[in-house]
């Protein structure tokens, strides 16, 4: 299978080694023979953002007879593509050659309109920025991948990784995709998605806001019950008229503010405590334990006790 991966000015050199190093090493292993070229608009050299100059870049025709195309990212300012890119992943996925967005790689593949009406993911970061462009796109932050066959797309960074490994367990069977990761010393398949590393600060409270004080106290309360009735009072408000100006303070609603805190104060507690799960779902305020594994790997695609041993802090 002949693997085209396109280079461009200031691609760092993880993301570009990646799709490299998995897809080569199926070659090295003696499973298959693939080859890996990089390709750019025009052939010669590009510098890396790490200022290493690579030699010896194909020019964009080195695309044309490619089985699988590969960005393995883009320009962090989200740039659009030129016209040339554009038209040589829409031709390349009309003659059958599979896509493949990478990270912010997902952006020109977005913009080439390959992934119109489908369901995708990115970089957590870019989310808002392709929603914006291409509004008729799912975006989905609870996997690392999503594979529609004829294009894929990954979320942030090392998520290449599990991307590439995956298109080898489809094209030569798991064994061969267990053999490549053993081989680079990586897990051949991860859990959940990328949601579980997404920063969800809280809405900035201005002077004389009439709803900090009703913010704060439920950060400090969160263990107790917090009704839509309760924080109405709290905020001296009717039902209604505190449902309606909490959206429009905060975007949300008070049921879905509230749940969204106490899964971002249980990520702290793993984080941070040996807790157990029965001791933080209780200090998070979730019913039971079960409640809490539930809504906590239906936010972010992974069980309380994986994400634990994912992020837990060394001790001494």
């Amino acid at each position: 299978m002949r693997i085209a991966i396109y280079a461009f000015p200031g691609v760092t050199m993880f993301h570009l080694a990646v799709p490299q190093m998995v897809f080569d090493e199926v070659r090295r292993l003696g499973l298959a023979d693939w080859r890996t070229e990089l390709f750019s608009d025009t052939a010669g050299a590009i510098r890396t953002a790490e200022g290493l100059t690579l030699s010896g870049v194909h020019g964009a025709d080195r695309a044309d007879e490619a089985d699988l195309i590969v960005v393995p990212s883009w320009y962090e300012d989200g740039r659009s593509p030129d016209s040339g890119l554009l038209d040589l992943l829409r031709l390349g996925h009309a003659r059958g050659a599979t896509i493949a967005g990478l990270c912010l790689g997902a952006i020109p593949v977005a913009d080439a309109g390959i992934l119109a009406g489908r369901r995708a993911v990115t970089h957590w970061q870019a989310f808002g920025a392709v929603s914006e462009r291409h509004p008729d796109i799912d975006l989905d932050e609870t996997v690392l991948y999503v594979d529609h066959g004829d294009v894929l797309t990954a979320a942030g960074t090392a998520s290449g990784l599990d991307a590439c490994l995956h298109i080898v367990r489809g094209r030569l069977g798991a064994d061969a995709a267990n053999r490549v990761a053993r081989s680079l010393v990586v897990a051949p398949h991860r859990d959940g998605g990328q949601a579980q590393y997404i920063d969800r600060p809280l809405p900035a409270a201005s002077a004389g806001d009439p709803f900090s004080d009703v913010l704060d106290w439920s950060l400090a309360h969160l263990d107790q019950p917090l009704s839509v009735d309760r924080l109405a009072h709290r905020a001296h408000m009717s039902r209604r008229t505190f449902v309606r100006a909490f959206h429009a303070a905060t975007g949300s609603t008070p049921a879905a503010w509230v749940r969204a805190r106490r899964l971002d104060e249980s990520r702290r507690l793993l984080e941070t405590t040996q807790w157990s799960v029965e001791h933080i779902a209780e200090a998070c305020g979730f019913g039971s334990p079960v409640t809490f594994r539930q809504g906590f790997a239906a936010a972010y695609g992974v069980a309380p006790s994986r994400y634990r041993k994912t992020f837990e802090a060394v001790r001494a």
